[in-house]
C-alpha cells in the first residue's frame, strides 16, 4: 500500500513516472497488487494490468493503457528481450527483492543490462541479506548501478570479504558491517512494525490464490454440477441437511486445494496453483519455521512431495510423537506438519516458532482456534502470523469468512450455499 501510494504521488501530482513496472513472485503478482489496490479509496484510479500467462496474452497486457503492469520474475528476460531499447518503463518495483540476490540469475543480468534505462527502481525485502552480506552486492547495484557498493561482484567481494577457498566461503572483514551499512544507508530503509505499530498478538494474513483458466473452468463446473445435485436433493425432500451441505463442502475445499477423492477413493489431481502459493510462501519466509496444518490425507502426501522436491534443504517432519514436539520447539526443525485434529489440545509448540500456515482450512470453529492456540499461548515471545491460502472467489473464502465470524460455523455455511444455490437457480453459470 505505501509503494503504490509513492507510485500514484509520483504519477498525478509529482509527474516524475509515467510507467511503473511492478516484478514479484507468481502467485503474489497474480493477486496482491490489484488487491491491495483495491482495498484503499485513494487507488482506485490506479490503472493495473497483469502481464501473466501466454505470450499473447502479456503481449496484449503490455499494450493495454495504464499505470502499473505487474509481471512474475521468471519472465523478466523475456521482458527485457521483447523490447530491447525501446524500455518503456522508468520506474520498476522489486517485490521480494531478495529473489535477485544471486549475480549469476537470468533475472539480474536481464536487468542489470537494461538498469540504465530506468530512471528509478524500489526494492522491497523482509530478508535482504538472508545468508549474510555477501547477498547484498546485486540488489544494491540494481538501486544505484554500483555506486556504492563496487561495478563488480568481484570487487565487492575484495574490498570487503575474506576467502576461503577450501570451503569457498566468504568472511566479513573486520570492520566490513559498519562499512558497508554506511554506505547504503542514505538509499536503503529498515523498518520494524514492532518499533511504529501496537501489534496484536496474533495476525490472520489472507494470500489470495488465483486458478488458472483451466483450473476455474473445472472448479466453476464442479461446483455447479454438485449445487444442481443439491438443488435436486432438495426439491425431493424438501430440505438439506447439514451432512448433506458438509459434503458439498469438503469437495469443494478439496478442489481448491487442487485434488479429490473420487467415489473410490482414489486421489484425483487436478491443479498445482495453491501448491504454488505455498512454494511460494516458504522462500519468502526464508527458513523462519512454520507449523503447517493440512486437511486430508492427499493434501499431505503432496506437500511432503512438494517439499522434498523444491525444497530440500528444509528440515520437514511429521508430527507423530513426543519426540516431533520436542524437535519443533528445539528448533531443530524448519517445517511441522500436522492434522488440526491431532494438535487441538494439550500440544506446546509455542518455543518452535510464530508462523501457522492453513494449507486447507475445515470448518470446525473449535478446531481452528484450537490449532492457531498450539503457538498463540503463553510463552510465545512474537507475534504469531497466521498464513492462509484461500482460492479466489472459491469455498475456501466462505469458510474463512465463517471462522472469521466467530458465530455459528454452520449456519454460516448453509447461507453462503444457500447464495450459490440461488445464483444456479436463476441459470446463471
Amino acid at each position: 500500500m505505501i509503494t503504490l501510494t509513492a507510485i500514484n504521488d509520483l504519477r498525478y501530482n509529482r509527474f516524475q513516472v509515467q510507467k511503473t513496472l511492478v516484478i514479484a513472485p507468481k502467485k503474489v503478482a497474480e493477486a496482491t497488487w490489484t488487491d491491495e489496490r483495491d482495498a484503499w479509496a485513494h487507488l482506485k484510479n490506479l490503472r493495473i494490468n497483469l502481464v501473466l500467462g501466454s505470450q499473447t496474452k502479456r503481449i496484449r497486457a503490455l499494450n493495454t493503457p495504464g499505470d502499473i503492469w505487474v509481471i512474475n520474475r521468471e519472465n523478466v528476460a523475456w521482458l527485457v528481450d521483447y523490447y530491447k531499447n525501446a524500455w518503456p518503463f522508468d520506474c520498476v518495483v522489486i517485490d521480494e527483492m531478495s529473489s535477485f540476490k544471486s549475480h549469476a540469475a537470468k533475472r539480474f543480468k536481464a536487468l542489470k543490462a537494461i538498469r540504465p534505462k530506468i530512471n528509478r527502481v524500489i526494492g522491497l525485502t523482509g530478508t535482504p541479506a538472508p545468508n549474510g552480506y555477501h547477498d547484498l552486492w546485486s540488489q544494491v547495484y540494481l538501486l544505484d548501478q554500483g555506486e556504492r557498493l563496487h561495478k563488480t561482484i568481484t570487487a565487492y567481494r575484495t574490498r570487503f570479504f575474506d576467502h576461503n577457498p577450501y570451503a569457498h566461503r566468504y568472511t566479513l572483514k573486520d570492520g566490513a558491517e559498519t562499512m558497508i551499512n554506511e554506505r547504503i544507508k542514505d538509499i536503503c530503509i529498515s523498518m520494524s512494525a514492532e518499533d511504529y505499530l501496537t501489534l496484536p498478538d496474533m495476525i490472520i494474513n489472507d494470500i489470495p490464490v488465483v486458478l488458472d483458466t483451466k483450473a476455474q473452468k473445472a472448479y466453476d463446473e464442479f461446483e455447479r454440477d454438485a449445487v444442481l445435485q443439491l438443488i435436486a436433493e432438495e426439491e425431493e425432500q424438501g430440505f438439506i441437511t447439514a451432512a448433506t451441505a458438509a459434503v458439498l463442502t469438503n469437495k469443494l475445499l478439496q478442489f481448491c486445494g487442487g485434488a479429490v477423492y473420487d467415489e473410490n477413493r482414489n486421489v484425483q489431481k487436478i491443479h498445482t496453483c495453491k501448491l504454488d502459493a505455498f512454494s511460494e510462501l516458504i522462500e519468502q519466509l526464508h527458513g523462519k519455521p512454520a507449523l503447517l496444518f493440512y486437511s486430508y490425507q492427499h493434501e499431505k502426501d503432496r506437500l511432503l512431495k512438494l517439499l522434498a522436491k523444491e525444497h530440500p534443504e528444509l528440515r520437514v517432519r511429521e508430527l507423530k510423537s513426543p519426540e516431533d514436539q520436542k524437535a519443533w520447539n528445539d528448533r531443530e526443525l524448519d517445517i511441522l506438519l500436522a492434522h488440526p485434529a491431532s494438535t487441538a489440545y494439550g500440544l506446546n509448540l509455542q518455543r518452535g516458532g510464530n508462523h501457522v500456515i492453513w494449507f486447507g482450512l475445515n470448518w470446525s470453529l473449535e478446531l481452528y482456534q484450537q490449532a492457531n492456540k498450539r503457538l498463540h499461548r503463553q510463552g510465545q515471545g512474537e507475534t504469531v502470523i497466521v498464513h492462509r491460502l484461500l482460492v479466489k472467489g472459491g469455498r475456501d473464502e466462505d469458510v474463512a469468512a465463517a471462522l472469521e465470524d466467530k458465530g455459528d460455523v454452520q449456519a454460516a455455511l448453509m447461507e453462503s450455499l444457500k447464495v450459490r444455490i440461488a445464483k444456479y437457480k436463476g441459470g446463471k453459470t
